[in-house]
């Protein structure tokens, strides 16, 4: 399915989320053209690999907005959604604000705090708007795996805001101009936690029947045994089924950690995995990146663009040339 076909995406973002987000509608079938400054994106220079990635069949534009921003205004005037990730007011300041789109256009600016309040023009990244929204309470100071606000509540919530935004549109014919608070998403994320847990840390490792495991030879084991059936069939299955009964009791769980530990660290990744096969256990391994795009990646032929590399042919399309 390409339900985005023929849908142009004009992207003014930098770094992760817009990248994710302009990655995600072109997934969805539109035509996504990154418009970037003339040394390029400084995520091709940060972290090339990830730029690789989330821009392979985007095209690219060349572009000094604050020199000559008129190219980016002629694309803005195709624009079926434009993203832009700039702190509030710069976008509108470079000549490619919200007012410069067409009102045809959903217009969608990714900021970290919104475009109001104390922090809206406060600098910050992925860890600092994850700390002010209360998401990093029970782990810190360990680092998240991923960047949960810029690609969950930044760029999916931009994603999901869009594809509502140009719903709307084909009923009325008119755009929006939308904007996302990775902070105020990222708080989205825990805000049901604030009447309480049932246990301290539930799901944060408070619960010995959902932690992480080392095996026998350095490598891991998820166990997500929340429901009792899975837990007593788990207790079972590593010849200790008395543990059952201590599932839930609050008190315990640390003892309980502790002896499953011990259990988990006589066989190897591959042998606990074959005993567990087939059974209904909530246990799995921890895959490298590289394992995990065995199962579950799609690879990608498309290439990424150089800097700059369809700029002519847009100004010949556009007539700017």
């Amino acid at each position: 399915m390409e339900p985005l076909a023929g849908q142009l995406v004009v992207d003014l973002t930098r770094y992760l989320p817009g990248a994710f987000a302009s990655r995600e509608l072109q997934r969805l079938g539109a035509r996504v053209v990154r418009v970037e400054p003339p040394e390029g994106d400084p995520m091709r220079h940060v972290a090339p690999g990830w730029d690789e990635a989330l821009s392979a069949g985007k095209e690219s534009v060349a572009c000094d907005l604050k020199a000559d921003p008129g190219l980016a205004l002629a694309l803005l005037a195709r624009a079926d959604v434009v993203l832009e990730g700039f702190r509030p007011g710069v976008a509108a300041r470079l000549g490619v604000g919200p007012d410069d789109a067409p009102e045809t256009a959903v217009y969608c600016s990714i900021t970290g705090f919104g475009t109001a309040g104390p922090h809206a023009g406060r600098a910050g990244h992925d860890l600092n708007y994850l700390g002010w929204a209360g998401v990093l309470e029970d782990t810190a100071p360990a680092l998240p795996p991923l960047q949960p606000a810029d690609l969950a509540a930044g760029a999916l919530g931009a994603v999901t805001e869009i594809l509502a935004a140009m719903l709307e549109r084909e009923r009325t014919g008119r755009g929006a101009r939308l904007t996302i608070s990775m902070t105020h998403g990222a708080h989205r994320l825990v805000a049901h936690r604030l009447g309480g847990d049932p246990l301290p840390r539930f799901l944060t490792g408070g619960l010995a029947c959902y932690r992480i495991y080392a095996t026998a030879d350095g490598r891991h084991l998820t166990v997500g045994a929340l429901e009792p059936k899975f837990f007593v069939r788990l207790c079972e299955l590593v010849g200790r089924p008395e543990l059952a009964e201590r599932q839930l009791v609050a008190a315990a769980q640390e003892e309980l950690a502790a002896e499953l530990a011990a259990v988990f660290a006589r066989r190897t990744l591959a042998e606990w995995l074959a005993l567990f096969d087939g059974e209904d256990v909530c246990v799995g391994p921890v895959a490298t990146l590289a394992e995990a795009a065995g199962d579950f990646g799609r690879a990608t032929a498309l290439p990424s663009a150089r800097v700059g590399q369809h700029t002519e042919a847009w100004r010949r399309e556009l007539g700017l040339s």
